[in-house]
């Protein structure tokens, strides 16, 4: 499931994460990501749809905890400051991010225009919306509370809000080495959605 908010040429995409790294290390919470909306030209009349293209990734904080700690540890709350491309940078943690992670990602959406210039964008991409991000800031952390991992959830109530991303948690299950121990069973959903 996602949450996107669509501003003028910013989206905000808040959702449930899961996800398993190379030393089988599971991770859930909610993420959120801020990214791009590409202009596309008016099709039709008037009255047309249109078509809302949420592209571009810039910046993500991903307020997570590892499945085998407390829940209220978040032992893996980290942010990406900037993207390449479609390849988020490296994880940067934060003492502020773990101490506080609902206040400090409130302050980090109140400046989206500083977002971009730190992700090596053009602030003025947000200028249209800096104001109106700012405005709906207690909305889009309360719904990114609603996936956070102090919600505790079953296997099966994550794979619901996460089935989307099945094949990249086989894409992940992948990069495990041989000889690493991996609880299959907990797996077992992401593994078998086609």
């Amino acid at each position: 499931m996602l949450i996107v908010y669509g501003f003028t040429r910013v989206a905000v995409v808040v959702r449930r994460w899961f996800e398993i790294s190379p030393e089988a290390v599971m991770e859930h919470g909610a993420r959120v990501e801020l990214r791009l909306l590409t202009p596309q030209e008016h099709r039709g009349s008037e009255s047309a749809a249109q078509p809302t293209v949420v592209d571009e990734a810039f910046w993500r904080a991903d307020l997570f905890t590892r499945l085998d700690r407390p829940a209220d540890s978040w032992s893996a709350a980290h942010f990406h400051p900037y993207f390449d491309g479609d390849e988020p940078s490296d994880r940067v943690w934060s003492t502020e991010l773990t101490a506080d992670p609902w206040g400090w990602l409130a302050a980090q959406l109140d400046d989206v225009g500083a977002l971009l210039e730190g992700a090596g964008r053009d602030r003025a991409l947000a200028a249209d919306d800096v104001d109106e991000i700012r405005a709906a800031v207690p909305q889009i952390v309360a719904a990114a509370r609603t996936f956070s991992p102090e919600e505790r959830m079953s296997r099966d109530e994550d794979f619901r809000l996460t089935r989307d991303a099945a094949e990249r948690v086989r894409r992940m299950i992948a990069l495990i080495p041989d000889g690493v121990e991996v609880d299959r069973e907990y797996l077992r959903p992401w593994v078998e959605q086609p």
